[in-house]
């Protein structure tokens, strides 16, 4: 019999270990001659039969503890093995169901291991919601990390959301608590409940729940792990060092819209977006993040489902189709990734066992005070584990190529965006995080030895070293090992140059230039994101000075200037043709504004200018080589004009001219390293792209020495353009 505490526990959801009195179980020390007792909590029956489940015969009839909704039954010896199935009586039906409390436990001693060290490089694979069968019983395997809850359940329509019916069993070596409960399947709805440490009952979402339910509802729901995708050895050589990369950023809720001016699904995205894109010549696509969100304005960088893409799309297989339909086109996709932050909203990761399990507890470590969000504790093994084996996830189990990682910077500095007395020092007294430093060399090296063909981005804002370089072997030292980091610095260098009037930027011309004094120092990508037209600051167009036609003149010069600067490339949705307005993730791009001539051939310029940096080798093989890059003329500030060459793997080369004035400049001569014919390659002041028309015709060499060349070329430099040439007859 149970004693009243034990009872009262039971009853008032409050007991931390039901698989010790639920279920079958022996009635004193000897079951032989003790016999058993089979014990079941389901509030709402009114009387319960247990049958044996091959056959349905009767075993006992259940009695109900008065004053409880604990049912239980002596059995015989022989009940040892017994295999029984519950014939519930609710009063106005009956059911026979599967008992969860027969069933036993479910992690095995290596995944018990692997959690408990952080060391499980796929935890998603045991966490979360699993569909299975279990001895011929279909349900579905869950396990929760909340090491300092007092009580976790699974609740659902499957058991009326009463969390005293399926109590977890807690396995104390790693903190993780699991129970399969059987009939729950596919399609359910499920949350997460707890009674914390702090002594209240929480309800959550699952951390690792593979699929969520649309906003502003916050249930997970249950959903197979995605088969993983085969490695890609086609991916590996796209996605390299020395491929063109030319990457299309993508908003997914602001594309494009249907006719009723509601979202695309990632179907209907898949087949618009990936046949514009590689109309268009780029490379990869990348996404604002998919993961799922409870806030449309977050545009997803604020997440409460890292291992959910988001369901106002569609669903993960959706998904997959998306990713599957750009790899068929040759395109590639890169997810922005947030592991910087999470939101505080209730059914998130915020205290989520009634401690501070996911966060730090210190606000000055744990509390983005910019984003009213909360940090990671990368100091916590279990938390780096759930992190880096997100990254995998995404790379595995849905092929993505790539995860570009949001606000590096945030996450590398203790005193980020805080004042004195506002953040904790590391242990050495210094304002580096450690333990953040210490996740990003583990993600990536771990991402690079088990998914190769994958490449990480970082989103770094400072000059921290060595962000794209491979961190030691023991990883407590060298770089981070990102494959390639933004370079914020030239975005900002740059745009600053460009919206100076042009008779004014004599003065700036070492805004343009720069950047390459440090353009070799990482493996840099050239970014124009969606941060840079938004929050007031205007599209890129309307940032141009000028006329109309001299607006539209900067913009296609800046684009060819950033084409042929070393470098990867990445430009935000909208910018391609030119949107005049600021980008609004509310309503879908102006795609009406290329009714319009001028906008049409911005359009027209980026897409000749992706074709063009494809096929040459020498304007994308060395982009993070300094042997790659030439200057000819870096110091003409007076006639803001720039000049160098871009070197291939070959021996082949590109000259690039940009003329950032509205004045013809005739008869300018440029050294070349090479005697021969050039003819022009591409021309941003072609009348097809709205230009005025200003073009060469094939130019030779002549025998005049000239910044370091023993040859040089005379040749009239459009207004406001840039233009590429390369040698269409060597000399003889």
């Amino acid at each position: 019999m149970l004693d009243a505490a034990t009872l009262a526990a039971l009853m008032q959801g409050d007991h931390g270990d039901p698989f010790a009195v639920l279920g079958l179980h022996p009635l004193g020390a000897d079951p032989a001659t003790d016999g058993w007792v089979l014990r079941v909590l389901l509030p709402g029956a009114a009387g319960i039969t247990a049958l044996k489940r091959d056959g349905g015969t009767p075993i006992a009839e259940l009695q109900r503890i008065p004053d409880s909704d604990v049912f239980e039954a002596t059995l015989p010896a022989s009940a040892e093995r017994l295999v029984y199935v519950l014939d519930v009586d609710w009063g106005t039906h009956r059911h026979v169901m599967e008992d969860a409390y027969r069933f036993g436990s479910l992690l095995g001693d290596t995944d018990l291991w692997l959690l408990a060290e952080g060391t499980h490089h796929r935890p998603y694979e045991q966490l979360g919601a699993h569909p299975t069968e279990i001895g011929g019983v279909a349900g579905t395997r869950f396990a929760v990390w909340a090491p300092s809850a007092r009580r976790v359940s699974i609740v659902g329509a499957f058991n009326n959301w009463d969390g005293r019916r399926h109590m977890m069993r807690l396995r104390r070596e790693c903190g993780v608590w699991e129970i399969f409960v059987p009939h729950a399947g596919p399609g359910d709805l499920y949350k997460i409940e707890l009674k914390g440490a702090d002594g209240h009952l929480h309800v959550k979402s699952d951390p690792v729940g593979f699929r969520a339910e649309m906003r502003p509802q916050t249930a997970s729901m249950i959903h197979g792990l995605p088969p993983k995708v085969p490695s890609n050895p086609a991916r590996r050589e796209a996605n390299s060092m020395k491929a063109p990369i030319s990457v299309y950023e993508v908003h997914l809720g602001s594309w494009r819209s249907n006719e009723r001016g509601e979202w695309l699904t990632y179907r209907e995205i898949a087949d618009q977006l990936v046949p514009y894109a590689l109309d268009m010549g780029f490379t990869h696509l990348e996404l604002l993040p998919v993961h799922e969100h409870p806030f449309d304005g977050s545009w997803g960088y604020q997440p409460t489902g890292l291992y959910a893409p988001t369901s106002r799309f569609g669903s993960p297989e959706d998904f997959r189709y998306f990713v599957a339909k750009a790899h068929e086109a040759g395109i590639g996709v890169i997810l922005d990734w947030v592991p910087g932050h999470f939101p505080t909203d209730a059914h998130g990761l915020g205290k989520f066992d009634g401690s501070h399990l996911y966060e730090h507890a210190d606000p000055r470590e744990g509390f983005h005070q910019d984003w009213q969000t909360l940090i990671y504790n990368y100091g916590r093994t279990e938390v780096r584990n759930f992190l880096v084996g997100n990254a995998l996830y995404w790379l595995e189990r849905f092929g993505v190529d790539g995860l570009r990682v949001d606000a590096v910077a945030s996450m590398l500095y203790r005193d980020y965006s805080r004042k004195d007395g506002e953040w904790i020092p590391n242990r050495w007294g210094g304002r580096e995080n450690l333990e953040a430093i210490d996740f990003m060399r583990r993600m990536n090296h771990i991402v690079g030895t088990q998914r190769e063909e994958a490449m990480t981005v970082a989103e770094e804002s400072t000059a921290f070293p060595g962000v794209s370089r491979p961190p030691s072997p023991d990883l407590q030292a060298g770089g981070l090992g990102f494959h390639f980091k933004w370079n914020m610095g030239w975005m900002n260098d740059t745009l600053r140059y460009m919206q100076q009037d042009p008779v004014h930027r004599k003065y700036h011309h070492g805004q343009m230039t720069f950047g390459l004094v440090y353009a070799f120092s990482e493996n840099f990508m050239l970014p124009l994101s969606h941060d840079e037209v938004v929050h007031g600051k205007g599209s890129i167009l309307a940032r141009m000075p000028g006329d109309e036609w001299q607006r539209f003149a900067n913009l296609r010069a800046y684009y060819g200037f950033m084409w042929g600067h070393p470098g990867k490339k990445l430009l935000f949705m909208g910018c391609e043709f030119g949107q005049g307005t600021e980008w609004n993730a509310n309503t879908a791009l102006p795609w009406h504004m290329l009714d319009y001539p001028m906008h049409q051939g911005v359009q027209r310029w980026v897409r000749d200018l992706n074709r063009v940096y494809r096929h040459h080798g020498a304007l994308h093989q060395r982009d993070v080589s300094p042997d790659g890059f030439q200057w000819l003329s870096h110091d003409d500030a007076e006639n803001s004009v720039l000049s160098f060459v871009r070197w291939g793997d070959d021996g082949t080369h590109v000259v690039v001219v940009c003329n950032f004035t509205p004045v013809v400049r005739e008869n300018y001569r440029i050294g070349v390293p090479q005697a021969g014919s050039y003819r022009e390659l591409i021309n941003s002041d072609a009348q097809v792209y709205g230009g005025s028309g200003v073009q060469n015709p094939v130019r030779q060499t002549e025998a005049t020495a000239l910044h370091g060349c023993a040859q040089s070329l005379s040749l009239t430099i459009p207004p406001l353009a840039t233009v590429m040439f390369v040698v269409e007859a060597p000399a003889a």
